[in-house]
This record gives structure tokens, C-alpha cells and sequence, in this order.
């Protein structure tokens, strides 16, 4: 989780303040959108880890497997496209997918746990 934040950092300073001299608003913006789908979902993994260390029986690890496959196909297409002028064709909106079946992961797993119906 510490090298997905770290990335998101970095590559969303490059994207503020090293792209301006050389890329187009378009270009800048992709790679602003990669970061934040990377950023937020860091810590969606980081709360998924909170909670699977006190619930440790949860079976969060597809959601964990999940995102982490969605935000590496999603942002990373991103980064390919917007960085290397790499097109990676159904990669960015397979990742998208991934990170939606995640979520939708979380919310079974959340279901499942009883903690949903008892409130």
C-alpha cells in the first residue's frame, strides 16, 4: 500500500508541476484522473486491512486482489497512455471493471458478515 501512495504522490506532482512545459491540458488531466482512482483506492485497501486485522476471519482478500489488479490496470493504462503515448485498448476499461467488482465484493463480504442486517 506504501509504494501505491508513494506513486500517487509523486505522479500527481509530476502531473501539477513537471508536465505543465511539455503536455497538453488533456494529457495532464489523464494522468490527474489515474492518481486519484490510485490515490482513493489506497486507501480503500488500507481500511480493507483495518478490517480484515479485527475481523480476521472476513474473507476480504478478493477484494483485496481485486482492487489492487483494477487500480494496476486502470491507472496504469492511464499512465501508459497519458506518459508513453502507449494505447493499451481494453485494459483501462478492465480495470474499471475490477475496481466496480470490488466494491461490489465488499459489500457481499459486508453482508455476509452480518453487521449490515443487525443495524
Amino acid at each position: 500500500m506504501a509504494l501505491l501512495g508513494a506513486t500517487a504522490v509523486g505522479l500527481g506532482a509530476y502531473a501539477a508541476h513537471g508536465m505543465a512545459s511539455w503536455a497538453e491540458q488533456s494529457t495532464i488531466a489523464t494522468v490527474n484522473t489515474a492518481v486519484r482512482y490510485q490515490m482513493w483506492h489506497t486507501l480503500a485497501l488500507m481500511g480493507a486491512l483495518v478490517w480484515q486485522q479485527l475481523a480476521p476471519r472476513l474473507p476480504l482478500c478478493p477484494v483485496i486482489a481485486l482492487w489492487l489488479g483494477g487500480t494496476a490496470a486502470f491507472s496504469g493504462s492511464l499512465y501508459a497512455l497519458a506518459l508513453g503515448g502507449l494505447s493499451v485498448g481494453l485494459v483501462t476499461p478492465l480495470g474499471g471493471l475490477l475496481l466496480i467488482a470490488g466494491w461490489l465484493a465488499l459489500g457481499v463480504t459486508a453482508w455476509r458478515s452480518g453487521r449490515c442486517r443487525q443495524a
